[in-house]
């Protein structure tokens, strides 16, 4: 299903990706540099609690804008169902 979303909700989700690729590279730099495992720990707690952050605001600009804007009940419904079956996967 394709629809669109404003043009400054993608540049800043692209930001975030952009920024959480650059902290996978340091992460690969690091191992490749034989870092302390805890410091490549704690670099990876911070990728995770990016990609956490990114999937929250999905979550958040899919209700505002997907289901919220959706042009009839019966699709809000549909993209409602659709999300509560991401979400039972996201908190497993």
């Amino acid at each position: 299903m394709s629809h669109q979303h404003p043009e400054e909700v993608k540049k800043a989700m692209s930001l975030r990706l952009r920024r959480i690729r650059g902290q996978i590279q340091a992460i690969e730099r690091m191992v490749d540099e034989d870092f302390e495992c805890t410091e490549v720990l704690n670099q990876t707690i911070s990728v995770r609690r990016a990609l956490k952050s990114f999937a929250e605001e999905v979550i958040h600009q899919h209700v505002s804008h997907c289901i919220e804007g959706s042009e009839t009940q019966q699709q809000a419904r549909k993209r409602l169902q659709e999300l509560v079956t991401v979400l039972k996967r996201y908190v497993e």
